[in-house]
């Protein structure tokens, strides 16, 4: 039955959440409490079936976690919400209809609403330089880390394999771009995994792998206490990492990267980690949005100008009071979600809304071999294993679920015991097409 004509019947407001992450499943949860089943219809609407926990990407990357222990199935999230497995194609805000393809069946239909939450999330932002979005990797989704800890192990498998020195320490040079949260953590674990695993490959015992950080500004971390950046960079260094700072990217092509400087790094493995953008699909839409591409709301997260939309998490613009917007993190996407869900109500109910207030409890970044940075409130820092250990509680404290807690627990368990796994469970058509490459040079 036609959305619009289940409301006329039933006299309940259709509510659509547009996005499966932390922000989406946190307002479709708090509206399932808030809503009595004759209240509400509410419907969410992703392209995956999971949400996943971003923190942990870096190390599903390294193979110290298992990829399906960082996602949580987002059925199980939701206890009356209808929820569909689709890509939203077109969000029409005048007949307040949203259009979208099935995932599997590919076929398309229309849900209509009467309110509509965006939280579509981010995607990765290459700034436009030459030949970056093609050579690549990204670290955003699942998908991404999967692919890349495949990739990791395919670049041992073929170093160990060929004759050709030239080319092995091409293979064996792992670059990653971007001296952020990701990019300092993901340097962290790619050191652990090859520190691990190595040993086992006779052939690269002379030839050990070579992993480069590269950060356009004169510090890690941009942006929190000095601390923080300098430890991590000693603590990288100290891995084996070299730390290139002040020097950005202008190139990339499939053999190399090209510095500002004129550097070039000779490299089969570039990842980046350099920049997010909210999502582009925001673009086709015509709802207000900033020079950075993402939704402007007032403070209650109602977007401007338009009745009954909201919208928040990495695809809004959320002013934060003092003349700025909130940042795209996990802990305040998390914390917008409720107070949404909560506003969305009271505007039912006719009551008056809420502002969106908060300020970050800190921030960490994981090193690899239990030493990790972390700042607390009133500019605290600390450093090495008490960092470690608060941020490996702070996060398994925030998985969703007792079954997750526990996977993840036992993962980190094993991985002091044990070396990571090498088995690399799918070869892709990157690798496939890269494999004969080398097959052809060798």
């Amino acid at each position: 039955m036609d959305a619009r004509r289940y409301t006329q019947l039933r006299g309940m407001p259709v509510i659509v959440v547009v996005g499966g992450g932390f922000a989406g499943v946190a307002v479709a949860r708090r509206l399932e409490r808030r809503l009595g089943p004759a209240e509400a219809r509410i419907v969410l609407v992703s392209r995956n079936n999971y949400s996943l926990f971003t923190p942990m990407l870096p190390e599903v990357t390294s193979g110290e976690l298992e990829v399906r222990h960082v996602v949580t199935p987002i059925r199980e999230q939701l206890h009356r919400a209808q929820f569909i497995l689709a890509d939203v194609e077109a969000i029409d805000i005048k007949e307040h209809a949203v259009r979208y393809r099935h995932v599997l069946t590919r076929i398309v239909s229309t849900q209509t609403f009467d309110q509509l939450v965006l939280a579509l999330g981010s995607s990765t932002s290459t700034f436009g330089l030459p030949g970056v979005a093609e050579n690549t990797w990204a670290l955003k989704t699942l998908a991404d880390a999967d692919a890349l800890r495949n990739h990791l192990v395919w670049l041992l498998e073929m170093a160990d394999t060929i004759a050709d020195d030239e080319r092995r320490e091409k293979l064996l040079c792992v670059t990653i771009v971007g001296g952020g949260f990701t990019g300092v953590e993901t340097a962290g674990e790619i050191a652990g995994l090859f520190r691990s695993v190595v040993p086992l490959y006779k052939n690269l015992r002379a030839n050990r792998p070579k992993i480069v950080l590269v950060e356009a500004g004169t510090a890690l971390l941009a942006g929190l206490p000095a601390k923080m950046g300098e430890y991590s960079r000693r603590v990288l260094q100290r891995k084996g990492v070299e730390v290139v700072l002040g020097d950005g990217v202008a190139a990339a092509d499939e053999h190399s990267l090209t510095l500002q400087s004129g550097r070039h790094i000779a490299t089969e493995t570039i990842v980046w980690s350099a920049g997010v953008k909210p999502s582009p699909f925001l673009a086709a839409t015509s709802l207000p949005m900033d020079r950075h591409g993402a939704i402007r709301t007032g403070r209650d997260m109602r977007v401007e100008g338009v009745s009954g939309v909201w919208a928040l998490g990495d695809c809004a613009a959320i002013p934060d009071g003092e003349g700025g917007t909130y940042p795209m993190t996990a802990q305040h996407a998390i914390r917008e979600g409720p107070l949404c869900a909560d506003n969305l109500v009271a505007a039912l109910r006719g009551t008056s809304t809420q502002p969106f207030v908060y300020r970050a409890l800190g921030m960490m970044a994981a090193l690899g071999g239990r030493k990790a940075v972390a700042q607390l409130p009133g500019e605290r820092v600390i450093t090495g294993f008490v960092a470690w250990f608060l941020w490996r509680t702070y996060y398994l404290l925030r998985l969703p679920g007792l079954e997750r807690k526990l996977r993840v627990a036992f993962d980190w368990t094993i991985d002091l015991m044990f070396p990571r796994d090498t088995a690399e469970l799918r070869f892709g058509a990157r690798q496939e097409e890269r494999g004969e490459e080398m097959a052809r040079h060798a």
